[in-house]
């Protein structure tokens, strides 16, 4: 990150940083990630979001749904999205967010192909304690911010179950 980034961007990337510390997961079973993305539709009905979710381990699709209000594009945003989590281990948010702290953007300087990875708000790696970023969790329709809170809000009450 550069020392002249915005200290606007600077704090955000550092409560990005935060929660992807913070939000780990002891193991992901199918069951988990079935489990996960019914947390995070039962979330983006109460709230009234038109949300396409999915969560992903390695490249195999182990949650989809589309709430109603989406289309078939929220399916191509989660599909970009998850992409840049799989190239960075790291969530869309923050790798957009820490090339706009640079005084630039993904698309411009990425140098991927803007059709197949989108550094946009959603899409967050998870994390196995002990083993690394296994895949990915991500929501496609609100504003970026928005679609990113939905998925933390999602992880940290899935992590307070028993």
């Amino acid at each position: 990150m550069s020392s002249s980034a915005p200290s606007d961007l600077t704090d955000l990337i550092a409560r990005l940083e935060e929660q992807e510390r913070r939000l780990r997961l002891p193991s992901l079973s199918n069951d988990d990630a079935w489990r996960l993305g019914c947390l995070i539709a039962e979330l983006a009905e109460e709230r009234g979001a038109a949300v396409t979710i999915g969560v992903r381990r390695g490249g195999q699709r182990l949650f989809h749904r589309a709430l109603s209000g989406t289309s078939a594009d929220n399916d191509a945003w989660l599909e970009r999205k998850c992409r840049v989590v799989d190239r960075y281990a790291a969530s869309s948010y923050l790798v957009g967010t820490r090339f706009r702290a640079k005084g630039t953007t993904f698309e411009e300087s990425s140098r991927l192909d803007p059709d197949r990875y989108a550094a946009h708000g959603g899409a967050f790696p998870l994390h196995v304690t002990g083993t690394g970023v296994i895949g990915a969790v991500a929501v496609s329709g609100l504003p970026q911010a928005e679609d990113h809170a939905l998925v933390v809000a999602a992880l940290e009450r899935f992590l307070d179950q028993p």
